[in-house]
């Protein structure tokens, strides 16, 4: 495993810990999908290490994490991964405010796939703030890009002394 890997799989479980960490009850819906927001990042950045497998795992540990059914948000996590995948050279050079509508887009996809599924089963929200968490997201899409972007920069300047 090589340095980048490394501090992709570091920051995926700090996402994890992010996603986990209690909020207050008014800052519940509005949390960030951070977990969604980190591995977009990487698959950008490392497209060759960072794909739709680890999409599938980590959308597992997340189905698990929120005690949904096994697999909801495994497909939506591995369907947007799977678009910045293909689409990752054309979204390299757009802004990051390009990137952040993109985004937007992307985890309102992901939360409807959820949606459905939580809805077939018979546990749909009853709220249209469930879908506030893709607006955070994208609001916050610019400083998690700069940050990772300087923190792999700054690991793989290390690694070279």
């Amino acid at each position: 495993m090589n340095a980048n890997t490394r501090i992709a799989v570091i920051t995926i479980i700090g996402a994890f810990m992010l996603s986990m960490m209690p909020l207050p009850d008014w800052a519940q819906d509005f949390r960030p999908d951070w977990v969604t927001l980190v591995l977009i990042y990487w698959t950008m950045a490392l497209p060759a290490s960072i794909g739709v497998t680890i999409a599938w795992c980590a959308g597992l540990m997340l189905d698990v994490s929120h005690g949904a059914l096994l697999g909801q948000h495994a497909l939506g996590l591995m369907l947007v991964i799977y678009i910045i995948h293909v689409q990752h050279q054309r979204l390299r050079v757009a802004s990051l405010v390009q990137q952040a509508i993109l985004i937007l887009f992307l985890l309102l996809m992901k939360q409807a796939i959820v949606l459905w599924v939580s809805g077939i089963m018979g546990h749909a929200p009853d709220s249209w703030l469930y879908f506030m968490p893709s607006l955070s997201s994208a609001l916050l899409w610019p400083w998690v890009y700069i940050i990772l972007r300087d923190l792999r920069r700054k690991f793989a300047l290390k690694t070279h002394y």
